[in-house]
């Protein structure tokens, strides 16, 4: 046997082995290089800090573990403590531009706390003049026609005959033309005092030496005749009263209080009304009384003050608008009311952060102030807020599919425009694995839609018709394109790819 090809085999052997392990001693260092290195990127990943998990179709509803989302067919997915400022969504400058976009800044003023009433004038009752008969007589001329008559001061309102006077008055003259004692001659004027006989009246008795048995009632001060309660040729007795009169110079002012405001109201407050017929027009005041009781027909609160109408221009009955504020101002935060969204349930302002983003906040409000509504919670001073009139939505679905659209798009991002010429819904593409075709609907484990948010999931997506893409079965891999309507996500599009196995 020739040993030279046995010699040769096991050294062919011997190098093939040497081959191998140094190949795997190679593959063996590599990998260690690669975990290594692997190693060194994810640590600091596993450094970060979880702050919670949500699904990013519903990112306002935060779990506190990982799972699938009770929403839809897909994880949850963390949100970490360095991604805080990364909250909303991006808007592209120039689609801004083309929006009108516009910010303002979230201000602190000092202004008094108040709110905004409305108010009544009425009649200054403790003015009034009440115009009684102390005798007992006869209407026999009657001055004044009807209620709320303007009467100037002393102007005569109704002439009273009193047949009781002629008696006395006679007697009195007869003991002056008898020189009469001086002792019975004043206990005769004693007698006319005692029924109510004026003392000027007595005068012009001694003075003419004529009886007097009418008496003319004046009006002692300027004003209308708020109360006439008695008709010509009527009788009248002690006590009655023939009329009232209410002066105008003075008003009082009645402010209806908000029940929810009620227990902010005391008296002093300051008080800035206007006619609700001239706004240049401002009177002044405080408040002087809060008057017991709630309204059961209106829920209001009186408070009551006198305004000055030296002028006469207000009458009673007019509408006031009413600013009660407290003498004391207070540091309060202002947004432009525009800015300010109302939904029904809440109130939120758009809020641009730091990175540029935009992101809906809820916050509380107090009062409006001119173009401005008062933050009671929820925003900072500095803070920018959108305050342009494309975002005032009255619902807060509106605010949920307006938001999506701000999305700056272009074809690296696989969506199509936010917006189009004509104004119609915008449309989202991506790629994704039918999984389930029904007549209403297309099921697909589709790719991320950055522009709306969305990472990987499964979801369905409605059909135009029963019969649209009939050509699409399970199993096919499509790109697809769709549209948010009022019944949920309808697809417009979907183009099988790379064909069918």
């Amino acid at each position: 046997m020739n040993p030279k090809p046995v010699v040769l085999a096991v050294a062919a052997m011997l190098a093939a082995a040497a081959l191998i392990g140094a190949g795997y001693v190679a593959g063996a260092h590599r990998t260690s290089s690669a975990t290594s290195a692997a190693s060194d990127r994810v640590e600091p990943q596993a450094a970060r800090k979880v702050l919670y998990w949500h699904d990013p179709m519903v990112p306002n509803q935060h779990f506190d573990k990982p799972g699938k989302s009770p929403f839809m067919d897909m994880q949850l997915e963390p949100v970490y403590a360095d991604e805080g400022a990364s909250d909303g969504i991006k808007v592209d400058p120039t689609l801004q531009q083309n929006l009108g976009i516009r910010y303002a800044t979230v201000r602190q003023v000092s202004a008094p706390d108040g709110f905004d009433a409305i108010g009544t004038t009425q009649f200054d009752e403790s003015t009034a003049d009440v115009v009684q008969s102390r005798v007992t007589g006869y209407i026999d001329r009657l001055v004044a026609s009807a209620p709320m008559q303007h009467i100037a001061k002393g102007a005569p309102i109704a002439s009273l005959y009193v047949p009781d006077w002629l008696a006395p008055q006679e007697e009195y003259l007869a003991l002056r033309r008898s020189r009469m004692d001086d002792g019975l001659i004043e206990a005769a004027r004693a007698r006319m005092r005692a029924l109510s006989i004026p003392d000027t009246l007595v005068a012009a008795l001694d003075r003419t030496g004529q009886v007097q048995t009418h008496l003319t009632l004046s009006a002692a001060e300027a004003g209308v005749i708020s109360e006439l309660d008695v008709r010509e040729g009527a009788m009248v007795t002690p006590g009655q009263t023939i009329a009232k009169i209410t002066g105008l110079a003075k008003l009082w002012l009645i402010v209806e209080i908000p029940e929810s405001q009620a227990w902010q109201v005391r008296p002093g407050m300051r008080v800035d009304a206007t006619f609700a017929g001239d706004g240049s027009r401002h009177f002044g005041g405080r408040i002087r009384e809060i008057l017991p009781g709630i309204s059961t027909d209106s829920r209001t609160l009186q408070a009551r003050l006198e305004i000055d109408n030296a002028d006469g221009r207000l009458t009673p009955g007019m509408l006031m608008r009413v600013r009660v504020s407290s003498a004391t101002p207070s540091q309060q935060l202002i947004v432009p009311s525009e800015a300010v969204i109302t939904t029904g349930k809440r109130s939120l302002v758009i809020v641009r952060n730091g990175d540029g983003r935009l992101q809906p906040v809820e916050i509380s409000i107090g009062r409006e102030t001119g173009n401005d509504t008062v933050v009671t919670a929820g925003l900072a001073q500095g803070q920018q807020v959108v305050a342009s009139g494309q975002f005032l939505i009255d619902s807060e679905a509106s605010l949920k599919s307006v938001l999506p659209r701000l999305e700056a798009s272009d074809g690296s991002n696989g969506t199509m425009p936010a917006s189009s010429a004509t104004g119609a819904a915008p449309t989202y593409e991506t790629t994704g694995k039918v999984e389930k075709v029904t007549a209403g609907d297309i099921t697909f484990s589709h790719q991320p839609v950055p522009a709306l948010g969305w990472g990987a999931m499964t979801m369905a997506f409605g059909k135009p018709s029963p019969d649209a893409f009939a050509a699409i079965r399970p199993g096919d891999t499509v790109r697809f394109a769709f549209r948010q309507t009022d019944g949920g996500y309808q697809l417009t599009k979907v183009d099988l790819l790379g064909g069918r196995k």
